[in-house]
């Protein structure tokens, strides 16, 4: 029997039969894996709350025809402890988490993302910055590490420095006033300017935004992240953006 041990973050839950899970994982070396946690919705599992999502545990699983099989669990972070007692923690969670399944689906190399999502959901836990922020922070950033990272200094078709006003989707990043077209969103410098302080971790000046800013920056945000992958991200509805 072929098995494997990885460590990974539980990104995803589908009910199986009666008492069995099938668990999305990011893992640090395995990519995003799919596995069958039998009985684990049993009141007597072994593997407990070990499996529930954001939890970062040490796992061994036995290579399956269709799917893997988890045959051993030990939880290395608590992650899901710290996030479900908070609506608004939750839901920035379960953003992070359903993004990062999408962005690493059929790739081989997820070790960057998977450390970026370990390093935003200890942030949350830890109530390190607002959630709001905190998600699109993640966001930005994990955009960046899968290729698509918004030009956010200067015109990204003129090179224009800014502040600008206007974001472009298709040019992917603000453009200034002789270069935006109609099919451009017109976020505002404050809001451009946050997603620039988010994307670099300018904090201090992050967390001085204006609520205003904060929404449109999270429009923004949301926009570009399902404008790439091509489908939407359910778990943002959680999110409320004015």
């Amino acid at each position: 029997m072929r098995f494997y041990r990885d460590t990974g973050i539980v990104v995803g839950h589908t009910k199986l039969g009666e008492a069995d899970l099938i668990v999305s994982i990011l893992t640090r070396d395995h990519g995003l894996i799919r596995a069958v946690a039998k009985g684990v919705r049993r009141t007597k599992s072994r593997f407990g709350s070990r499996l529930d999502l954001f939890m970062m545990v040490d796992f061994q699983a036995h290579i399956g025809r269709n799917l893997d099989i988890v045959t051993q669990v030990e939880l290395v972070e608590p992650f899901g402890h710290g996030i479900v007692g908070d609506y608004d923690v939750f839901a920035a969670a379960a953003a992070m988490a359903e993004t990062a399944a999408k962005l690493t689906e059929n790739e081989p190399n997820t070790r960057d993302q998977y450390l970026l999502l370990s390093a935003a959901l200890r942030s949350l836990c830890n109530r390190e910055h607002p959630p709001r922020l905190a998600l699109n922070a993640y966001l930005l950033r994990a955009m960046r590490t899968a290729g698509w990272e918004p030009g956010l200094d200067a015109c990204v078709s003129c090179g224009a420095p800014g502040p600008h006003r206007a974001f472009s989707f298709n040019s992917g990043g603000v453009v200034c006033v002789a270069c935006r077209t109609a099919a451009d969103t017109n976020a505002g410098e404050d809001a451009t300017v946050l997603l620039h302080n988010l994307l670099n971790a300018n904090w201090a000046q992050a967390h001085v935004a204006q609520a205003h800013a904060v929404n449109r920056a999270s429009r923004i945000v949301y926009d570009y992240v399902q404008w790439h992958l091509e489908r939407r991200v359910k778990s943002l509805n959680l999110v409320e953006v004015q």
